[in-house]
């Protein structure tokens, strides 16, 4: 339940520091954090047919993200100060909710392949959805750097530790030791993958290609 509370505090911290930075009004930065922090579960919470969702039944929840939206739109001058804040508070809430996601996913019995793709609309769709309200690029196209990747390789993890506390493998109390490994190693990759410049190939290059489109005119044949 930690983790929950945790997830949703800093991705409304990330969610209204955006809308902050926009000039929006306080009306707007509560609005912006509360749909990044809780849009991917709103995702999650209809495909599982778990209705209606926590995002909007559960006052804890609500109430945490109206606190960070309140936290940083008083605090945004020191939050702001800092050039690694915003990277570091959308790291730790990508690993945050890739965990809190699968793992509810598969307390609802889905499958493991099911339950990593819904682990992973947890972690990104609130993002996706903040990215749109404020007319940006999303972060998930628009971010270069290693983003829905992390975010996948924790997903896949949580689903490892499952099978293995299934299997007697794992113990809870080691369960919830992974858990929070699982969430470093996310951060861990998003964060070094900002500041080393890591990025994932693109497309192939051709030049072979161009070169023989140029002499035949861009004729196929």
């Amino acid at each position: 339940m930690g983790i929950e509370y945790l997830a949703i505090f800093v991705w409304g911290l990330s969610g209204g520091l955006s809308a902050v930075r926009k000039g929006f009004d306080l009306f707007s930065i509560l609005m912006c954090g509360w749909i990044t922090a809780l849009g991917g579960g709103l995702v999650r919470d209809t495909l599982l047919g778990d209705l209606p969702p926590v995002g909007i039944t559960d006052k804890g929840y609500i109430l945490t993200c109206l606190i960070s939206g309140l936290v940083v739109a008083v605090a945004h001058p020191e939050v702001s100060r800092f050039k690694w804040t915003m990277v570091a508070i959308d790291a730790l809430g990508l690993g945050l909710f890739a965990v809190n996601g699968t793992a509810k996913a598969l307390a609802f019995g889905s499958s493991g392949m099911t339950a990593v793709f819904l682990g992973m609309a947890t972690a990104l769709a609130g993002g996706l959805f903040r990215d749109i309200m404020l007319g940006d690029v999303p972060m998930i196209i628009g971010d270069k750097h290693l983003y829905a990747v992390p975010s996948l390789v924790g997903c896949v993890l949580t689903v490892i530790v499952y099978k293995g506390v299934r299997a007697n493998m794992v113990g809870m109390q080691a369960e919830m030791i992974l858990d929070v490994v699982i969430v470093i190693v996310v951060f861990t990759l998003r964060v070094v993958s900002v500041a080393c410049n890591l990025t994932l190939p693109g497309a192939v290059e051709r030049r072979d290609a161009e070169i023989g489109r140029g002499e035949d005119g861009g004729k196929g044949e």
